[in-house]
C-alpha cells in the first residue's frame, strides 16, 4: 500500500478575513435598508456592481438579506445600475 502523505501539516494556515465593522451599521443606527436611499446602498456594492458578502460589508445576517433585496429593488427601478457603465 502507498504511504499516506501529510500535506496539510506543512501547509501554512490561511488567515480568516475579519469583517470591516464589528457592529452592523443598520443595527447601530436602528434603520433598515431602503431602496429609496440609493446613496447608502452604493456602499455595499463593488465597482463592478456586485453585492458584497457579509464578511466584506460587516452586516448581520438579517440585514444582509434585507440589503440584497433592497439593492435588487433599486436596480429594477433604475436607481442603481445592474452592471458597470461601458466607456
Amino acid at each position: 500500500m502507498a504511504k499516506k502523505k501529510d500535506k496539510d501539516k506543512n501547509r501554512p494556515q490561511r488567515e480568516k478575513r475579519k469583517p470591516v465593522n464589528d457592529v452592523c451599521p443598520f443595527c447601530a443606527s436602528g434603520k433598515a435598508p431602503d431602496y429609496k436611499n440609493w446613496v447608502a446602498l452604493e456602499r455595499f456594492v463593488s465597482e463592478r456592481r456586485k453585492i458584497w458578502s457579509r464578511a466584506r460589508s460587516g452586516v448581520c445576517a438579517k440585514h444582509q438579506r434585507a440589503l440584497s433585496r433592497e439593492i435588487k429593488r433599486a436596480r429594477h427601478l433604475a436607481l442603481l445600475p445592474f452592471s458597470q457603465t461601458p466607456y
